[in-house]
Formats: C-alpha cells, sequence, structure tokens
C-alpha cells in the first residue's frame, strides 16, 4: 500500500502540488448521471487542480472505447461496460492494476473480487444498483397475519396461502416496448445464484454450460412456478405478459391490494411514487431480499454497477481513482442520483429516503454479487434469445423447445 500512502499523502497536500498532465475519462452516462458524475469530478478539480476531462459517449461506448484501444489512443480511464469487457481489455494488456494505489478496504470483497482478474484488482466500483428485492406493502402483507419470507419455502406458503384465500400474491410485469421479456430474465438469475451457485451461474454466462443444463431448466421451473400459475399472477399469464414492467406493482397499494408481492430492482421505487404519490414511503413501502432457496448457496445479490478502469499509470489518474474510491466522491455521485454506494463509509444521510438506505446497508453486507446476466451475455443472447425465451415460456411454449432456441442462438453468438 506505499503507493496508496504517497497518493493520499498528496491528496492531503494538493495546493501545494503542480500536477503535470490533465486526465480523461470516457463515460456511457447523459443527462442527470452525466451532471451528477460532472458535480462529483469538479469537487476533484476545486481540490487538486487537476483538469478532468469527460467524454461521453452514450451507449456507442463498448465500441468507441475497442476502436481508441485499437488504434492506441484509449482515454486514461473509462467507465467499463461491465466486468466480463473489462476482463477482454486486462488479457489484452490494456489496463493498469489498481491494487497498489488504490484503498479497496472501504469496499466489501462481493465488488472487489468482481474486479479482480487472475492476482490482480483492474478497476473500481463507485455504485451499484440491487435487483435481488421483493417489494410489499406492508398494513395488507400484515394484515392476512404474513410476513416477509426468510426462505423460498416460505415465500412459496405466502403465495398459497393467499391463492388459497382468493387473493392473487404476485404482480409481475414483462411488457417493456422493444425489451420486453427482461424483468424475467432477472428472476431466474437470482433463482439461478440461489440453486446452482456463483460458479456455475458464472460458467452459464460465459456458455460454458448448455442453455439445456438441468441447473438452467431448474430456474425456468421455478420461475414458471409462480409466473405460469394463473391463481398467482395478477392477470395470469396474459396480465404478466401485457402489463408494463414500470405499471405492475402499483396494484399493490390499490384498495383492496390487487397483489402483495413484486420482485424488483431498487429502481422501482420511483415507479411506485408515481402511481401512488400519496404514499409515506417510510412507513406504506417496503421490501425484503429475495430469499435463499438452496441452504448451501446462501443470500447472493444480483445487480449491476458503475465500474471504472484505468489505461495508464500516472500520478494524476491514481489520485482521481483514489478519490473516486472515496467515501466523499461516491457520496456525491450517489447523493445526487439514488444510486447505492460501493465505500461503506458513505453515510446514510446522503440517501433521499429511508428505503434506499436500507437497500446500500444490505449491499455493504454483500458476500456474493453478481452482474445481471443477460447484461454480460452477447447481445444476441442477453437481450435477444433470452428475452425472448421468457416470453415464449409463459405463454406457453414448452420448455424444452424454450431453452433449445436460446441454446442456438448461444452456439452462434459464442462460436460454438
Amino acid at each position: 500500500m506505499r503507493k496508496a500512502a504517497v497518493v493520499l499523502g498528496a491528496l492531503a497536500v494538493l495546493g501545494g502540488l503542480v500536477w503535470a498532465q490533465d486526465v480523461t475519462i470516457m463515460v456511457v452516462w447523459s443527462g442527470a448521471e452525466l451532471e451528477a458524475f460532472q458535480k462529483t469530478v469538479e469537487a476533484f478539480e476545486e481540490k487538486t487542480g487537476i483538469d478532468v476531462k469527460v467524454e461521453s459517449v452514450g451507449r456507442d461506448l463498448p465500441t468507441v472505447l475497442v476502436t481508441r484501444f485499437e488504434a492506441g489512443n484509449p482515454p486514461d480511464l473509462a467507465a467499463m461496460p461491465n466486468p466480463g469487457q473489462m476482463a477482454e481489455f486486462v488479457a489484452r494488456g490494456g489496463l493498469v492494476p489498481v491494487e497498489g494505489f488504490v484503498d479497496l478496504s472501504q469496499h466489501p470483497k462481493a465488488f472487489v473480487d468482481l474486479a479482480t482478474v487472475g492476482d490482480h484488482v483492474y478497476g473500481i466500483f463507485i455504485s451499484a444498483d440491487l435487483k435481488s428485492l421483493v417489494w410489499y406493502n406492508p398494513d395488507a402483507l400484515y394484515a392476512e397475519g404474513l410476513a416477509p419470507a426468510d426462505s423460498w419455502d416460505e415465500l412459496m406458503y405466502i403465495t398459497e396461502v393467499l391463492a388459497s384465500r382468493g387473493k392473487t400474491p404476485w404482480a409481475v410485469g414483462l411488457e417493456s416496448g422493444a425489451a420486453s421479456g427482461w424483468p424475467g430474465t432477472d428472476w431466474i438469475e437470482d433463482i439461478m445464484l440461489r440453486t446452482a451457485g456463483p460458479e456455475l451461474y458464472d460458467k452459464w454466462v460465459a456458455h460454458e454450460i448448455p442453455w439445456t443444463h438441468p441447473a438452467v431448466r431448474r430456474a425456468f421451473q421455478l420461475f414458471g412456478a409462480i409466473v405460469k400459475n394463473e391463481a398467482y399472477v395478477y392477470g395470469g399469464t396474459t396480465g404478466a405478459l401485457s402489463i408494463n414492467f414500470g405499471d405492475s406493482p402499483a396494484v399493490l397499494w390499490d384498495e383492496p391490494p390487487g397483489a402483495y408481492l413484486h420482485r424488483q430492482a431498487t429502481f422501482i421505487k420511483s415507479f411506485i411514487e408515481g402511481a401512488h404519490p400519496e404514499l409515506d414511503l417510510e412507513r406504506d413501502v417496503s421490501f425484503f431480499v429475495f430469499p435463499p432457496i438452496d441452504p448451501k448457496w446462501g443470500t447472493p445479490l444480483l445487480g449491476a454497477g458503475d465500474l471504472i478502469s484505468a489505461f495508464r499509470d500516472t500520478p494524476e489518474v491514481e489520485a482521481f481513482l483514489q478519490y473516486l474510491a472515496s467515501a466523499e466522491a461516491q457520496a456525491i455521485w450517489c447523493g445526487a442520483l439514488g444510486k447505492l454506494a460501493i465505500n461503506v463509509n458513505v453515510p446514510a444521510e446522503i440517501y433521499p429516503d429511508k428505503l434506499t438506505a436500507d437497500a446500500a446497508e444490505i449491499l455493504k453486507g454483500a458476500e456474493i454479487f453478481r452482474f445481471d446476466g443477460s447484461d454480460l451475455m452477447p447481445a444476441a443472447v442477453g437481450s435477444g434469445a433470452f428475452w425472448t425465451g421468457v416470453l415464449d415460456y409463459v405463454s406457453g411454449v414448452d420448455l424444452d423447445t424454450v431453452l433449445q432456441n436460446i441454446e442456438q442462438a448461444a452456439q452462434e453468438a459464442y462460436g460454438g
């Protein structure tokens, strides 16, 4: 950690230093996210005198970054699309290990591991979104004499009890325009982590096991045990297929409740607020972590995150990375956006409400965190055959046919 001490020391006496060069960083963000990052950068620039040039290239970032790298002109740093693409740049000798100058002791091990390739850490996470959550209306659930589930068996018990009383347990919305089906992929990914474990999950994402593998089949079947049961889902399978993902949780707060449970990421809070502005988020809205299924795999967390890696090693780059890893920087970034900070020393007070602060606390305790699998897969699979396969399965297509169709697309996309 000698270099870390040097950088931290440098940051403490910034006024007396003359920095040799600017820092360039390429990002995917636009709109509010870009504004929040610019605010984060401005605080660093004021403190250090280092000029940070932010280049926003939007969704074209993966292509632009590869082109610039191959031309020998990459930015100093870049927001990596995901850990998989970070690893690809590592394999090509493009990225700088960061563990020598970034204090990683303040980051949960799960996120350090995600940025590790071989014996070195090649990036830092500055924020994350948490997907492994089941949302509920406390008044409605408790009125039925039920409470949050600590296991899959308990979750199915709640589901069965509500259905036996003529009430609908789940609100599920798979419609999302051209992206329809993606909410179902999140269900299956969470289930895979809890039934097959993180190592087999990683092999699945990398297509080192086929889509016809028993573990993948089981994940689909457990998903189907809920979503394909007409008595378990608001509107039945027709409703699940036709209701927009953002609209679907609103019925939990109707009078009487149209459903009682909704599995979705932290970002769904804004959709709930929009549908029911009268709600007191401190009292009327809650969630619990999607529960374990096979006890030996515990409760892994699924989500996405903002990952920064460096293509060059200069004192200015080191100082900027050290800053982005800090509680100070992440408090600015996450406080402006409601994202969840990675640095465990970011205070709860920076979050807009208790729900977000509670989600951040869950993230701090992450022992296993995995990126959304469909986001890591080639587009023809992750945002193509997988999305379509979910819709086909829910609509009644035989599971063998669904899995064989995705496997065929995967063989073509992964090259055999």
